[in-house]
């Protein structure tokens, strides 16, 4: 089924800007049904939570809901999901917490492939306790991290292996069931960086293999908020640092403070607004996702190629998205020119390509290009052929 762009351009308010948007990867525009439910939720009662008065119900039901619909987005248990202010910091807490089970001897695995927020929090929390860290290199000419990458530095003491389920810089998807398998033989578990994969593609938690997983629905049309999902039975095993009287109930008892509740209301709504880009596509919710992201895949793989075959004909471009499977991101350079100031004249001609490295420092040192990283082109539910036009055509007007 197609999507209707036209329809979901029309409902997300930023987009009356005008500039042809490719900064997706780092945050997507906001459509008014998620606007709207956070600010309705600000404007009725609000409590801590409970049963007793209107205002706790309100709260109560909207982290429920909340709970549900994140859970019909990643394939997982509403009782595993976790909200955190981001992805970053429920990294943190989890790698923290983990780490009280590790010490000298033991090893974690992180990849080269990865945003830093899926590298430091174990790196750090490695050498708080004596343990040891293995990398995961992986391949700058094709941008492939392959499972026997991983392979190569797993051992009898690995206890994690922390990898991305697709690069924020060149869009590459390992093959993480496979990755998931090798991790698991040797006794390790499994802790998937999501945030860049569930903008794009349809998460199963179980069918990727992770025994935890992390993402963040500003990056697929909602607001700024972090979500960690695993299975419970997992998550019960786990003593997290809290406060004395706050809940030890599983999930609650790794959330710190009172949850932003509007901004809950806000992740639903875009959950809701992702299941109708299919229409008419499922029974339940879960189904109606899984048909809006094969949609959504059709949509920006096609819009990706076409990019891929202007920057071809672009003289002076060197694309670094070279994967077999990837997301539809592409970083690229311009000879001659800084990619700081290939994207200051995109913007000057309406057309937002942000450039830098993106906190995937390790990835792009890899590709030789440094802390600078390139420009980057990613693409959103509500991207166009018109806004592709408008790329090649800046692209090919640039001062050289």
């Amino acid at each position: 089924m197609a999507l209707d762009v036209d329809a979901i351009r029309a409902r997300i308010p930023a987009l009356k800007s005008g500039s042809a948007r490719f900064d997706a990867p780092g945050g997507t525009q906001t459509p008014q049904p998620v606007i709207d439910a956070i600010a309705e939720t600000l404007s009725r009662p609000l409590a801590n939570r409970g049963r007793t008065t209107e205002g706790e119900r309100n709260a109560d039901d909207t982290v429920a809901e909340a709970r549900a619909a994140l859970a019909d987005l990643l394939g997982a248990d509403p009782r595993g999901v976790v909200f955190g202010r981001s992805a970053t910091q429920l990294a943190y807490d989890l790698s923290r917490t983990l780490a009280k089970g590790w010490g000298p001897g033991d090893e974690v695995v992180v990849t080269r492939l990865d945003h830093d927020s899926n590298i430091r929090p174990w790196v750090q929390a490695a050498e708080v306790v004596g343990a040891s860290v293995r990398w995961a290199d992986f391949d700058p000419a094709t941008g492939e991290l392959r499972p026997e990458h991983v392979a190569a530095v797993l051992s009898a003491r690995t206890r994690l292996v922390a990898v991305t389920a697709a690069s924020n810089l060149i869009g590459a998807r390992p093959d993480l069931p496979a990755i998931a398998a090798l991790a698991h033989e040797a006794g390790a578990l499994l802790h998937v960086d999501a945030v860049h994969y569930a903008s794009h593609a349809a998460v199963d938690l179980a069918a990727l293999g992770a025994d935890t997983l992390v993402c963040s629905p500003y990056k697929f049309l909602g607001p700024h908020l972090g979500v960690l999902a695993a299975p419970p039975a997992l998550l019960e095993t786990l003593r997290p640092d809290k406060l004395l009287p706050s809940a030890d109930a599983v999930p609650e008892r790794f959330e710190l403070g009172t949850l932003p509740y509007e901004l809950l209301a806000g992740a639903r709504a875009a959950v809701d607004f992702l299941a109708e880009l299919a229409p008419g596509a499922g029974a339940t919710r879960r189904e109606r996702l899984v048909a809006s992201f094969a949609a959504l895949e059709e949509h920006e793989d096609g819009l990706r190629e076409r990019i891929e075959r202007g920057l071809a004909e672009i003289g002076g471009t060197t694309v670094y998205s070279r994967a077999a499977r990837r997301t539809p991101t592409l970083l690229f350079t311009v000879a001659g020119l800084p990619s700081a100031e290939v994207s200051r004249q995109l913007a000057a001609h309406g057309v937002d390509a942000p450039a830098g490295s993106f906190y995937a420092l390790e990835a792009s040192r890899r590709l030789g290009l440094g802390d600078g990283g390139g420009v980057r082109v990613g693409l959103a539910p509500y991207s166009c052929a018109q806004d592709v036009d408008r790329l090649l055509a800046a692209l090919d007007a640039l001062e050289r």
